[in-house]
């Protein structure tokens, strides 16, 4: 074969190893490259992230260091180049640096080539942390036909109970009788525009420009101080390295709005004695994981307040419509943050104990 062509089966093989490899770090869950002597070949940026060491200081040293009982994965290597199989599955103990140990899943695989086999690993954490992500998302998705269909029945009904009502007025002429009738009419318009903010978010079109996510917490943080001009204190806690990205401006101030303003009614009590407390705080993530994506870099924004937690009895319902905390509250206003979150790719997460309550917007920014 001449040389010209070797040389270029060579790199048309070193370029299609280099594109695994840049998948490969994209990945969330650990991924190792090991050989038939369990010394390490390759490792993935997930794997740097957890180890808590840069590859360089991983590569070629021995998986079994890395683990407390290092003969079940000696077994599975060992098993890997005597006998065929798709995969093994265990669970292990995984050793770190200067941080407790970690307990993995481990899944031995074999690779494309002779003598080396692919361990992947899943933190249980990670595991839990996906499977309630994908809970979310799942919801997310039943609650849009949900309520995609439903506004859609109670619309069309709703027009003709609201025209019957017009109708039957114009013929009653006892007063008494004409207030049953605007009762009837001012409820059928009370519904109309619950529908409407039902179907609001699926009806109007993304408007994506260049988005500064500061501005944003400015406009969102004007219109607090309006509404509730004493005894509350939004804070800033701004990352300015924060880049600008492609998102719907009036989406995402209506988002972080609803979350927003549904801690300052939380902190009703707080207000009074001039003791409540909003923080909007940003910052940049670094090869975070969420809707089972790895992603490079995120935005990570959160609003913080120092009310009396979230209910233990509506906390996994969160986000369904028409679930409120609050007497009077209409249940839409998170159920229509996280539906635009989740137009930009992203997911809002909440953790809450008395006394603290944060909700954290994740979009990916590339």
């Amino acid at each position: 074969m001449p040389s010209s062509i070797k040389s270029s089966t060579r790199a048309r093989s070193l370029a299609k190893t280099e594109g695994t490899q840049s998948l490969l770090h994209l990945l969330a869950t650990l991924i190792l490259l090991v050989n038939a002597d369990g010394k390490i070949e390759f490792v993935n940026s997930a794997t740097e992230e957890v180890f808590g060491v840069p590859s360089k200081s991983i590569v070629g040293t021995s998986l079994l260091e890395y683990f407390i009982d290092a003969q079940s994965i000696a077994n599975a290597l060992a098993s890997s180049q005597k006998e065929h199989f798709s995969a093994l599955r265990f669970d292990g103990m995984l050793k770190r640096s200067s941080v407790e140990s970690m307990p993995v899943h481990v899944i031995v695989s074999p690779s494309n080539h002779e003598r080396e086999v692919l361990v992947e690993l899943i933190p249980f954490d990670q595991m839990a942390k996906q499977e309630r992500e994908g809970r979310i998302i799942d919801q997310a998705r039943a609650n849009k036909e949900l309520i995609r269909n439903l506004a859609h029945e109670i619309k069309n009904p709703l027009g003709g109970i609201r025209g019957a009502a017009q109708l039957l007025q114009l013929e009653i002429e006892s007063k008494d009788l004409i207030e049953y009738t605007q009762v009837i009419i001012r409820e059928a318009d009370r519904l109309q525009t619950l529908v409407d903010r039902l179907l609001a978010p699926h009806r109007r079109p993304q408007v994506v420009t260049k988005v500064n996510i500061h501005e944003v917490c400015e406009r969102v943080r004007s219109l607090i101080l309006a509404e509730f001009p004493r005894g509350l204190k939004v804070r800033r806690d701004y990352d300015t390295s924060l880049p600008d990205f492609n998102g719907d401006v009036e989406q995402l101030i209506q988002a972080v709005l609803n979350i927003a303003h549904n801690a300052a009614q939380a902190l009703s009590q707080k207000i009074a004695t001039s003791e409540a407390q909003i923080i909007l705080q940003t910052r940049v993530a670094r090869q975070v994981t969420f809707s089972k994506q790895r992603n490079r870099l995120a935005l990570e924004l959160h609003v913080i307040d120092n009310g009396p937690g979230i209910s233990e009895s509506i906390k996994d319902r969160l986000f369904y419509p028409l679930v409120s905390g609050r007497e009077g509250g209409s249940g839409l206003g998170l159920n229509l943050a996280q539906t635009f979150i989740q137009q930009h790719h992203g997911l809002i997460e909440c953790e809450s104990v008395p006394g603290k309550t944060d909700f954290k917007i994740l979009i990916p920014l590339q």
